[in-house]
């Protein structure tokens, strides 16, 4: 599955952890190995544009889900299942950073919480009602506890985001 990540923040982040993580829940979610997603670290200022352009809100927030195409799941009677660019998420370590602290867990725990919730989005998956976001942070536990059981190949070379099975 095709996942580029790119940091333009001024903070380290781990692409590769980041790519995989991405590439896992799509996995199980069942969508098309085919389908591409791009995730890109943010500072501050641009996130916060980004917010109040796209959410009519001030300030930064920590994932922004931007859907591209209608994603197809590669059903078994679909004679020909398309590749298809599920879409953008963005990230913004500073937030993450905070967000982090004040969860009593590391940055890279919280980039991949904000990971797996912007592919979710991405997903057609909300929480604006209280059955959506029981929902969702369900899907999203269970999501991330496999991700952290699920065996792992040891990552060699540059994180690019290409890498197969990367930690």
């Amino acid at each position: 599955m095709p996942v580029e990540v790119s940091n333009e923040s001024e903070i380290a982040v781990d692409e590769a952890e980041l790519a995989g993580v991405c590439r896992f829940v799509l996995g199980e979610m069942e969508i098309n190995p085919m389908a591409e997603l791009s995730v890109l670290c943010v500072d501050t200022e641009y996130m916060s544009s980004l917010h109040e352009r796209w959410m009519g809100e001030k300030g930064p927030t920590d994932v922004l889900a931007f859907p591209m195409d209608e994603f197809d799941s590669g059903r078994p009677d679909d004679p020909e299942p398309g590749p298809a660019l599920l879409g953008d998420i963005v990230l913004c370590p500073s937030v993450a950073v905070r967000q982090a602290r004040a969860a009593g867990h590391s940055m890279d725990d919280e980039l991949v919480l904000l990971a797996t919730h912007g592919v979710l989005h991405l997903l057609g998956y909300d929480h604006m009602e209280p059955d959506e976001e029981k929902e969702m942070f369900a899907l999203q536990s269970k999501l991330i506890d496999a991700w952290r059981a699920a065996p792992r190949e040891p990552v060699t070379g540059a994180a690019t985001g290409q890498e197969s099975g990367s930690r």
